[in-house]
């Protein structure tokens, strides 16, 4: 992303080799250290610095075209999902612009890696000497002062000025992101309950005991969601894992004896990214997710992708390295869902890392992927409940706040269900409402009146889309049972229910689904979710949102109800035949950062859980 309000400098003369005289611009410019962080002194000269350099990709706006174009039921395109070829080619930074980057580069003795499969992310390694030359930057060291933990960064650098229709930014540079914090909030259970036999509920099939623990079986009873396994050859859903978590297959074999009895031989394949761990001790997060996809999308082929710290994206904490490695393969997952997030403060100055990366979900739903994330736990105060924001705006997630994926807020309760009060939800800073949302939002609005008037950006893309239980999920983490509340429940609740619906979309040669949201916000699509009218997600010293009838910026549209979405699914969908992987884009608006008044700051990309207590 081009950073707006370019500053011309004077003539600079690089300190590194032969003289080199260039005009500068300041590409990013902070006016102070962001909050949370403290200055702790000058950087050694000699330490080297490990810099991604994003190149401006040659056609985004026709990326954000074809996205739209094959994942709106109104098009002709419709599930003519994209290669990994054509969506590269649109990706890829022109030859020019590659030319100029690595003349730059090496003329200052640099050599780049390039670390995207399109090409347009490179990595440099350089002492910081070097790069405070090549930047026109003074690099110092600061602390986060929640974990004390040292980065090294600049509040300003500059590009020359050849460059700046080329570079799109350096990071990280004046990026100040807290890096993800664990915990495990959890509380035991005891013995894992066995699957219910007992009394039911006053809503139709769901055993009474769901109004106080969550099974695969109350899911199942509570949304549709079949019992019968998969059977399409190619269908497949992805479980994201971060900061050392791994699910343990023996954890998973015992849930699925006790929950899913009809179905005890699911399993997973864990794969590694930055050196992720593939087994060990089950962990909370992970655990939770494996066996509530596994468990509810039966026999769909799952896979866990272990993130390790050894990231190429630096305090992204391998968010960019995932999508990177995903993109690079030739038949990415169909359904990918993480249970992981970030307050979107940590962005609002620094957009251009948070586009870049919603692009890069925009690129894999081009391709077909459905991607779904956890709104958060902190009600409309960011991904865990702060009291930082009390009197002041309200705090989004990211990255829930982009337009490219399904945000999954949490519900709790059988008769009724009702809002989870710790659902993350409410409106973008950084990225603008996509015209898929206008009639829901603008409705949402209406009813909303003056509440909270001044506190969020109305024109703001709003989240979450959708919505499911979230609150007393049972889990077995080394034979223990042990309950986990958190929208990190939810998410892979909701993947499970697309993965399923793609089973039946492959086996009657139909597409899968793809980016979700154009046809969750299409006309009539609502009466196939559960609508969800009480509760509101406090926060910030406030009632937060409210839940009413129809979208809102706590449960979306609501809960699944499988049935529904599957007559939906089946009588838009197309067949995978004729000409797939050939939209032609037409020209609109590629997604803009909408002016915000949030005050500058931030907080740690978190797992999204909710303590049970």
């Amino acid at each position: 992303m081009v950073a707006a309000g370019l500053l011309v400098l004077s003539l600079f003369t690089l300190a590194l080799g032969k003289p080199v005289s260039e005009r500068l611009v300041v590409r990013s410019q902070v006016e102070s250290v962001p909050r949370g962080f403290s200055y702790v002194g000058k950087a050694s000269s000699e330490q080297t610095l490990n810099l991604r350099i994003a190149l401006v990709q040659n056609n985004a706006t026709g990326l954000e075209a074809a996205l739209y174009d094959v994942s709106d039921p109104k098009s002709e395109n419709y599930g003519h999902h994209l290669s990994k070829a054509e969506v590269e080619a649109m990706v890829a930074p022109s030859a020019e612009t590659v030319q100029k980057v690595q003349a730059w580069l090496g003329k200052n003795n640099i050599t780049a890696q390039t670390i995207s499969p399109a090409g347009d992310w490179l990595s440099i390694n350089v002492p910081v000497s070097q790069a405070n030359a090549l930047l026109n930057a003074d690099f110092n060291e600061y602390t986060y002062d929640k974990t004390n933990t040292t980065v090294v960064r600049t509040l300003a650098y500059s590009v020359p000025e050849t460059l700046k229709d080329h570079l799109a930014f350096v990071y990280p540079s004046t990026h100040f992101i807290p890096p993800i914090q664990k915990n495990t909030p959890i509380f035991e259970v005891g013995d894992l309950p066995r699957r219910s036999k007992r009394s039911q509920s006053k809503r139709a099939g769901v055993p009474a005991s769901c109004d106080k623990q969550i099974t695969p079986q109350c899911l199942q009873a509570l949304y549709n969601i079949p019992t019968a396994p998969a059977t399409a050859q190619g269908n497949s859903l992805a479980v994201s894992g971060f900061g050392g978590e791994i699910a343990n297959k023996g954890d998973l074999s015992e849930f699925l004896a006790a929950l899913r009895p009809d179905a005890p031989d699911g399993t997973f394949n864990a794969v590694s990214v930055d050196n992720g761990i593939t087994s060990g001790d089950g962990t909370t997060e992970a655990s939770l997710d494996i066996q509530y996809t596994v468990g509810l999308a039966t026999n769909v082929p799952t896979t866990f992708v272990s993130v390790g710290n050894q990231n190429q994206d630096g305090d992204l904490s391998g968010f960019l390295d995932i999508i990177n490695f995903l993109l690079a393969q030739d038949q990415p997952p169909l359904v990918l869902t993480t249970s992981f997030g970030f307050n979107e403060l940590a962005f609002v100055n620094e957009p251009d890392l948070a586009v870049n990366l919603c692009n890069a979900y925009g690129q894999l739903g081009a391709r077909g992927t459905s991607v779904l994330f956890a709104s958060g736990d902190g009600g409309v105060s960011g991904p865990q409940a702060s009291d930082a924001c009390d009197g002041q705006q309200f705090e989004p997630t990211f990255p829930s706040g982009c337009p490219f994926l399904t945000s999954v807020g949490s519900t709790q309760g059988i008769n009724p269900e009702v809002a989870a009060s710790f659902s993350s939800g409410g409106f973008s800073n950084i990225f603008a409402r996509p015209a898929y949302q206008d009639d829901a939002v603008n409705a949402y609005l209406d009813k909303l009146g003056n509440t909270n008037a001044g506190l969020f950006q109305t024109k703001g893309r709003a989240f979450p889309d959708v919505s499911t239980q979230g609150v007393q999920f049972i889990v077995d983490i080394g034979g223990q049972g042990q309950g986990v509340s958190g929208t990190s429940a939810s998410s892979p609740t909701f993947a499970s229910v697309v993965a399923l619906l793609n089973d039946q979309l492959l086996n009657a040669g139909k597409s899968p689904l793809g980016f979700l949201n154009p046809l969750i916000y299409s006309s009539g699509s609502a009466a196939a979710f559960n609508d969800i009218t009480e509760g509101s997600n406090p926060g910030c010293g406030t009632d937060g949102f409210p839940a009413v009838e129809g979208w809102d910026p706590v449960t979306g549209f609501g809960t699944p109800d499988f049935n529904k979405l599957l007559a939906l699914v089946t009588g838009s969908a197309v067949g995978t035949s004729g000409a797939a992987g050939n939209a032609t884009a037409t020209a609109t608006a590629t997604t803009a950062a909408v002016a915000s008044s949030a005050a500058a700051g931030n907080a740690g990309g978190k797992k999204h859980h909710h303590n049970n207590n």
